[in-house]
């Protein structure tokens, strides 16, 4: 008789190996942390005895279930900022919060509490990709579930580096300290292509290739992704990629939504495996995977919850099901992904998407012993039909729900008995939980009653001079400024032709603030674009005082780049009102009086208005040198011959609502 530590029998053994076994009674027999025999359980029974036997009548003996790509550690931020596009979701709210909060010990808390969750659905292996990922790593390990934990590496800061040089150094320094840990496998995790450079994924790939670990990334999660690579490297990602080096290494590619037919091809014959997020893709709106395709052609796709933040809970039961009812719904046919296919992909595939098939996935003999035990007996899940085998596969995905998971084991350790978790205090992740939340909920709201603070948020911001010393007079078309200037021997420079299209959000905080989006086209003589610069800029009231000549004293300025889209911008800032603003603009640099001013000579396209606008401008930094400018610009009007009368006292957005009203009338 062989001696093992535990014999589990009684259930339905769904070994999910690649012939699909299923032992109804069947039993596995656990040693050393691994399956040491799987079997019919009257043939366990004549030949294994064990230290201990926990038997299960009317239950599933699963393999544990894999989460193939996650955030564990965004536990902490879910429900944060749900129905919204996946740029506003991500830049607008995840990142700010990421950036003011995300530490070692934030990513701890996070990842148990989502181990607490996952276990209690059956999960025993998780891909995860985030920042401070030795928190995470230390805190699967100490709960006991099996890990791949890829340190995330971006372009830009993040919350764990300065840079990506710096990122790389932490990446290498947690696998060469994590490898060969028996639950967790350290991973490199170059975000996706639009955050990384070429030299970031070659140094990644080399790492990857040097430590023999695996590398997690994201990959055509959304079509503006894909249409934002295509318009800047000419080519799709995955080729773009390739060329990288990438694929060398053992790759599992988060998403894949919006790939073509070369593109899978080319990862099939790199081996590179697919987790497939089907809730987050829905919520987020990203689009849907060609999953039925990708299985079609032999590729290894898994299932994946994505972050909590984005799906958001991470039961692989509701995945599972909705992978499979989803790939129906596309291809209109009902028997496209079957039920025992979709468990397979969140199981054995999911195994083999991540480069671990040979440690997990399945119940066979020389794997590690992570499994689920499910009961059958639910309401919901009742009756049973004993004609077809498979049916049992139908029950799995269709009716069983997270919540009948009984009893897990990861590496033949039990971590939950009878629903009670046996390794990580729930309640206890909860309650410090809560405490993160009123933190977060304090700095969100405390951001969101400030314009400035929301533009501070995103990025990129410069703050510029403190005031703006300008003019602007209402010209008839006889009338030529530049000609008069030159006359009186001012030099006139650096002259250009533009044409603008300025949208200006309008605030009703107290500090009537109005953001102005603007899309500066440099036209060629033959009025071509040479150039176009996008640039967002966040004022205040229009007017803090006047001078002689009705010159405006503005208040100041920040300016950042506007290398998102309007659309963006307008779901992110939410304003009060919104005005739009075209224009040509002839624009010319004068040094008059020791002092250098800036000449813009516009013809409003829309709204419509006949005549020329005059602006002349300057930047300075104190009430006294703004006092001073304001006479020099009093004296060039009177060289450019302006009268009084031509002054005027309203911007262009306040004759826009101007003109909105009369054509109302």
């Amino acid at each position: 008789m062989n001696k093992a530590d535990l014999i589990i029998t009684g259930g339905i053994v769904a070994t999910m190996n690649e012939k699909f076994d299923l032992l109804n009674p069947g039993a596995v027999v656990v040693k050393d942390g691994l399956i040491v025999a799987v079997d019919h359980a009257a043939n366990i029974a004549e030949t294994w005895q064990a230290d201990e036997t926990a038997s299960y009548p009317g239950h599933a003996i699963i393999p544990g279930l894999i989460n193939a790509h996650t955030h564990a550690p965004m536990t902490l931020v879910r429900g944060l900022a749900d129905d919204l596009r996946l740029d506003v979701w991500l830049m607008g709210y995840m990142m700010p919060v990421e950036r003011e909060f995300v530490r070692p010990d934030f990513c701890w808390l996070g990842t148990q509490l989502a181990c607490a969750e996952m276990i209690r659905c059956g999960t025993t292996c998780f891909a995860d990709m985030y920042y401070y990922e030795e928190a995470v790593a230390d805190a699967a390990a100490q709960v006991g579930m099996r890990a791949i934990c890829a340190q995330t590496i971006i372009r830009f800061p993040t919350p764990d580096a300065t840079s990506y040089d710096e990122g790389l150094e932490l990446a290498q320094d947690f696998v060469t300290r994590w490898k060969g840990h028996r639950l967790v496998i350290p991973a490199l995790g170059p975000h996706a292509a639009y955050t990384s450079t070429p030299a970031m994924l070659q140094a990644c790939a080399a790492l990857a290739l040097r430590y023999d670990v695996p590398l997690h990334i994201h990959i055509a999660e959304t079509a503006q992704e894909v249409k934002d690579h295509r318009a800047e490297f000419g080519m799709p990602i995955v080729p773009w990629v390739k060329k990288q080096s990438i694929f060398e290494c053992k790759v599992t590619a988060a998403h894949c939504v919006h790939l073509d037919e070369g593109e899978l091809h080319t990862l099939f014959h790199h081996n590179v495996g697919i987790s497939h997020n089907p809730t987050s893709n829905l919520k987020l709106s990203s689009g849907f995977a060609p999953v039925s395709r990708m299985l079609e052609m032999g590729l290894a796709v898994g299932v994946g919850t994505d972050g909590p933040a984005s799906n958001n809970d991470l039961d692989m039961f509701e995945e599972v099901r909705l992978a499979a009812l989803l790939a129906k719904g596309i291809t209109q046919d009902p028997t496209t992904l079957p039920a025992r296919q979709a468990l397979a992909m969140a199981t054995r595939l999911s195994a083999r998407a991540l480069h671990i098939d040979h440690l997990t996935g399945s119940l066979e003999v020389g794997k590690h012993a992570d499994i689920a035990i499910v009961d059958l007996r639910t309401l919901h899940a009742t009756p049973r039909f004993e004609r077809d085998a498979d049916s049992v596969y139908s029950q799995l995905v269709y009716a069983a729900k997270g919540s009948d998971v009984q009893h897990v084991l990861c590496d033949g350790r039990w971590l939950m008995r009878d629903r009670v978790l046996l390794t990580v205090d729930a309640e206890a992740m909860q309650a410090q939980a809560a405490v993160i939340a009123q933190k977060i909920d304090h700095f969100l709201i405390t951001r969101e009653e400030s314009v400035l603070s929301k533009l501070l948020a995103i990025g990129g911001v410069a703050r510029e001079r403190t005031f703006e010393v300008q003019v602007k007079v209402l010209l008839n078309d006889s009338v030529d400024v530049i000609a008069r200037l030159t006359e009186a021997g001012i030099p006139v420079l650096n002259p250009s032709w533009r044409r603008q299209y300025d949208c200006y959000f309008l605030f009703n905080d107290p500090d009537h603030s109005r953001i102005r989006y603007r899309e500066d086209e440099l036209l060629k003589k033959n009025s071509e674009i040479e150039d176009v610069d996008y640039r967002l800029t966040l004022t205040g009231p229009v007017k803090e005082r006047e001078f002689d000549h009705s010159i405006l004293l503005s208040r100041s300025r920040f300016d950042a780049p506007a290398n998102r889209s309007l659309r963006f911008y307008r779901e992110y800032f939410q304003p009060n009102e919104e005005w739009e603003i075209h224009k040509e603009r002839r624009r010319y640099h004068v040094r008059y009086g020791g002092t250098d001013f800036a000449v813009n000579l516009d013809r409003l396209l829309n709204p419509d208005l006949p005549g020329v606008f005059l602006e002349i401008k300057s930047r300075t930094w104190s009430a006294q040198d703004a006092e001073r400018k304001a006479e020099l610009i009093g004296q060039l009007l009177e060289l450019m011959g302006v009268q009084e009368q031509e002054l005027m006292r309203r911007e262009y957005v306040e004759l826009a609502k101007e003109a909105a009203r009369l054509k109302r009338v």
